[in-house]
């Protein structure tokens, strides 16, 4: 099934003509659940890895938290599986609307958790995208890669899960690994995405107020400039008319590709290549929800009348992960070189 972001309700660049220069073209990827192949885009599944590269393990250092019980991947599945029929069985009206005397035994035996990692960690696919699903994906310079893949420690390095990419030309992979290894804990449910297939879709963004002049961010907390958009402008916003083009029309939620670089935890600041000093650009964003109350505009019309508040559902959660307490992890690329470090940012 496609997705569509429904139209803006106002044309911001008819209120403000000035942001018409700064438009960027993101790609929403909008996961869903799915079994997706080596040969998919996708977020949580197989990759199309070469069987004679070895997997990438993470080396720490993996401290104990003091507090989180490691658990391993088929921990977090089993408890996902109960948690989701105890959902299904409420959702009915089946009895009994919550733990199973079986269901309880299996969530106690789990809670005693696993032992935390000594050594090497092998790290997990959080996300693939092959050019042809994602046209706008950019690779360095100095690739000509088709295929970008995202992996990740499941463990904090300090914040959040430490990050690896890996550009490759994916008609040259004649023999993928089959059986990739898998990390026997992780440090939180949260980092374990479940497996999700894609359907890119592109949209026009505009940049976070922070990222305007002063004059602009002044402009865009007027109300009375807002109203002469006419019946797309919401009223509640007008003490915070600002907040109005936030939620509404700068950035869109959830998962993407480019785009616009979503500050709120802290103000823009510098992201340049710690090697050769070139401004980053914005890979991708790995996102907790694909929306939240506040941008409930942006739902894909296809999903509207699906995703109705449930205390047992999380239908803007599709992938099951959780990043610092329902944050973004963004990812920016220097343009140069593949090899060259890439940059993670909580926002």
């Amino acid at each position: 099934m496609s997705r569509t972001t429904p139209p803006r309700p106002v044309d911001v660049t008819a209120v403000f003509p000035q942001l018409a220069a700064l438009a960027r073209t993101a790609t929403r990827l909008h996961p869903r659940p799915g079994a997706p192949t080596p040969h998919h885009s996708s977020v949580g599944g197989p990759l199309l890895w070469p069987a004679d590269q070895p997997w990438p393990h993470c080396t720490g250092p993996h401290d104990w938290d003091g507090f989180n019980e490691a658990l391993s991947p088929d921990d977090i599945r089993l408890m996902r599986d109960i948690r989701a029929s105890i959902a299904a069985r409420r959702a009915s009206g089946t009895h009994p609307p919550h733990h199973t005397p079986d269901e309880r035994a299996l969530e106690e035996g789990i809670s005693t958790g696993r032992p935390w990692p000594e050594g090497p960690v092998a790290m997990l696919p959080v996300a693939q995208l092959f050019a042809r699903d994602v046209p706008l994906l950019r690779a360095p310079e100095d690739t000509d890669a088709d295929l970008l893949q995202v992996l990740w420690c499941p463990f904090d390095h300090p914040e959040h899960p430490r990050t690896a990419t890996y550009w490759r030309s994916s008609p040259a992979i004649s023999n993928s690994l089959s059986s990739p290894p898998a990390p026997d804990a992780l440090q939180f449910p949260g980092y374990l995405p479940d497996p999700c297939l894609l359907t890119p879709e592109e949209v026009t963004e505009y940049p976070n107020p922070l990222e305007l002049s002063t004059d602009d961010q002044q402009q865009l907390k007027d109300a009375a400039r807002w109203r002469q958009a006419g019946p797309g402008w919401d009223e509640a916003y007008a003490p915070a008319a600002d907040e109005f083009y936030r939620n509404q029309l700068s950035t869109s939620p959830g998962w993407k590709a480019g785009g616009w670089t979503r500050w709120g935890l802290t103000d823009p600041k510098p992201r340049r290549c710690s090697t050769c000093d070139s401004d980053m650009y914005p890979l991708l964003t790995i996102a907790s929800l694909e929306w939240s109350s506040a941008t409930a505009s942006w739902i894909p019309m296809e999903e509207q009348a699906t995703v109705a508040p449930s205390p047992y559902s999380q239908p803007s959660n599709p992938t099951l992960l959780d990043l610092a307490r329902g944050y973004d992890l963004q990812l920016y690329m220097c343009p140069v070189s593949a090899e060259h470090p890439h940059l993670e940012l909580i926002q």
